[in-house]
This record gives structure tokens, sequence and C-alpha cells, in this order.
């Protein structure tokens, strides 16, 4: 019989005592276990917590004491947050928890991203909270496994609205504690960044000729999330290489697209994981097609993906911007890296008759690169486009160079 599975159950135990331990009972009558965690200030829960908040507070190097000192619920939050997140990863590697659901409102969610983020990708992560889903959560304070609910009807009491979410959260971190398949590192693992198959398309055939040289590979969204989960899993050093060819979110970052973050393009450099890195999409910037174009995109033009999103073309001037960012961030890299140039597009889009078609812009992009490539950075130009074959085929030119040379290392 597989043994019962222990879930951190983690919140403000002073003021939403009934709902934590409404979502304890929950977990105990589905065959869990419960580790509860009392991340409060100012009172105390109705029974103790088998983590009080003094450990907690102590974890994040202050106190109780501290905390109500600075006479500011901003500050207190966090340094609960810091110590949550540092005893819930102490809590994992002790082998006590096998999953995680925070509780909470703004406050509490704002904490919950802390803890969830200290986890490492493959422990179920649950927040329930009554902002899930809203624009006040940042895509870099989201961590890449993380799930959420939206805690309806729930800010002060239970009720039977609430009690719906609060049951399904709690039988799914329960049920994928006993149901995830953690990441094994069996294979050498590939990261790579891309878009779906209607503009960018070297996956289909990098990914199986990769996997025949024996390497794994895990393929990003480049739309903001995926991004931010390529950064956190580079940095974390899980990548025996990269090849970041979707490095869209940089443009987003720097023209108010969906941005990744300000990190995006750094993680595996500062890792010290080789990278190939090609320009996939770098001319355009991403916005939420139903909210219509931003005002600082104005006049592009665009093309709707779908209902959801949309891309506007930079101008001559912007992507020479872009040029700048890219070269300026991978100077800093701290293990050998290629850069592609396919000098005949670089996303589905471009292509002469395309919606977003500029070989204007296209020639001032590459004439900035050439100018300014770092010389610690191979540049391997091409007269072809990101979609040809030929740019797939020298791309696996250097990356078998490179397997040869020891660059990546092809075992585990």
């Amino acid at each position: 019989m597989t043994a019962a599975k222990t879930i951190l159950v983690a919140g403000t135990y002073d003021t939403k005592d009934d709902e934590l331990h409404y979502l304890a009972e929950i977990i105990h009558g589905q065959g869990g276990r419960v580790l509860s965690m009392d991340v409060s200030v100012l009172g105390d829960p109705s029974r103790p917590a088998d983590v009080s908040k003094h450990q907690v507070a102590e974890a994040g190097g202050s106190s109780i004491e501290a905390a109500i000192r600075s006479g500011d619920e901003n500050t207190a939050m966090q340094i609960m947050g810091a110590g949550a997140a540092a005893k819930a990863l102490e809590l994992y590697r002790a082998g006590q928890i096998h999953g995680v659901i925070v509780l909470g409102g703004t406050m509490g969610t704002d904490l919950a991203l802390d803890l969830c983020a200290a986890l490492p990708l493959g422990v179920p992560k649950y927040v329930v909270s009554t902002v899930a889903f809203s624009p006040l959560i940042p895509p870099e304070r989201i961590p890449a496994d993380v799930q959420m609910i939206l805690w309806s009807g729930g800010l002060f009491g239970l009720n039977s609205i609430c009690k719906a979410a609060l049951s399904q959260a709690a039988g799914a971190v329960l049920g994928a504690a006993r149901a995830v398949e953690a990441p094994r590192r069996e294979r050498p693992l590939i990261g790579m960044t891309s878009f779906g198959k209607t503009v960018l398309r070297y996956m289909v055939t990098l990914k199986p000729a990769l996997e025949a040289r024996g390497f794994e590979v895990a393929v990003f969204h480049a739309t903001g999330m995926g991004g931010r989960a390529f950064e956190s899993l580079a940095s974390d050093g899980a990548f025996a290489a990269v090849m970041d060819f979707a490095p869209q979110e940089v443009s987003n970052h720097l023209f108010g697209g969906l941005s990744a973050g300000a990190n995006r393009l750094t993680s595996a450099g500062q890792a010290a994981i080789p990278q190939l890195v090609a320009p996939g999409c770098y001319d355009l910037v991403d916005f939420v097609g139903w909210q219509g174009v931003p005002v600082q995109l104005e006049g592009r033009p665009t093309h709707a993906h779908n209902r959801l999103l949309s891309s506007a073309g930079l101008e001559a001037g912007e992507r020479r911007v872009v040029a700048q960012s890219l070269c300026r961030k991978l100077s800093q890299a701290q293990a050998p890296v290629a850069f592609v140039l396919p000098n005949q597009g670089c996303n589905e889009w471009d292509r002469p008759g395309g919606d977003l078609h500029d070989a204007e812009g296209l020639a001032v992009f590459c004439d900035e690169m050439r100018s300014l490539c770092p010389d610690t950075v191979e540049l391997h130009e091409l007269d072809c486009h990101i979609n040809d074959a030929e740019f797939c085929d020298r791309v696996l030119e250097i990356f078998d160079s490179w397997v040869a040379s020891g660059v990546v290392c092809a075992t585990v």
C-alpha cells in the first residue's frame, strides 16, 4: 500500500482558522496527512499549529516581535514570507511534506508566491486566493508549476460557495502529491524556447534529432510565463545546454509586451550553461489581443494570432535597441555562446508577403548584431530563414561539435 502523503497547509490562522481547518479535514478525509503552518503576526490559532508563527519568523532571520515593532503590515508579512519559504523548503528536504496548499487574500497570496517559489519543480503547489488570475500578480512572481484556484466568496468565514473551491483545492493537492511524476535526470536535458508551429518550426526537426543523440528536450512557450519557467530552471542548473531560439520576451520587456522579467536571457549564462541562441520573433511585441493595441505600439503593423494574443512589429530603430540588449546580455555569459543569425527572416509572418514583413528593419537588426556581437560569442550568419532546413542543419552541426569537444556533457 502506498504511504500516505503529507500536505503542508499554510495561512494566517488568526484570521482564517475555520477555513484552514476545513482544508485539513478534507485532506484527512481523503486519507492524507496534514502539517500546519501558521503565518499570522498578531493573533493566534484556535489550536497550536505544527509550525508556529514564531518558528516561521525565526526561519526568516527575524522574530514576531520585530514584525510587530515594524508597525507596517507589508513589512511584517515580508518577514513571514521569507520565513515560510525557508521553512517549507527545509520540511521538503527532510521528507516531511509532499505538497503544499496556501490560503489567502492579497496578503496571503503575496506570501504564498514566495513559499511556492522556494520549492523545486515537481512539488505540488496550490494557492487558493481571492485574487487568483488577477493582473495584480506579475508573471515573475509565479513559480513554474504552481496551480491556483479562485477563492470565490471566501473573504470572511465559511459558506457553501467557498467550500466548493476549498474542497476542490484540497483534493487536487493531495491527488497531485499521489500522482506526480517528478522530473528524472536519466538523460541530459536541453531547454529550448519557441512558439507554435505556425510561426516557428525548428523544434519539429530539432527535438527528435536531439533525442536520437541521447538527450531529453523540453520546449518552453515564450509568451511570458514560459520564459519565466525557462529562466528559473536555467538558474537552477537544470540544463546541459539551451537552445534559446525565441528570446522575444526581451523585446516584450523593452517595449511593454508580455514580459518574462528583466533577467530574460541571462540565467543560463550566469549558471555557466552553454547557449545556442537565435533571434526568433525578436521583431515582435506581444500584447493581449482582446484589450486592443497598447498606446506605445499604435501605428505598427499587427498580426492577430488568436483572440488572446496579438503581435505588433517593431520599427527599425527599435530593432537596433533589441540587438543591443541581446548582445549586452550574452556578453555576460560564463560558458560558450553561439548566436545563429538567419538573415532572411526570423518568424513565419515576416516572409515576403507576410503581415509583418519588413526587409529594411531586418537589415538594420542584422547590421547591429554584426557590429556589436561580443568577441566571446560565436556569430553564425546564415543566408536563410529561421524556418528553413539550413537553420536546423547549422544548429546540429554546432551542437555536435560542442558535444565532441566536451562543451556539452552527453551524460547525466
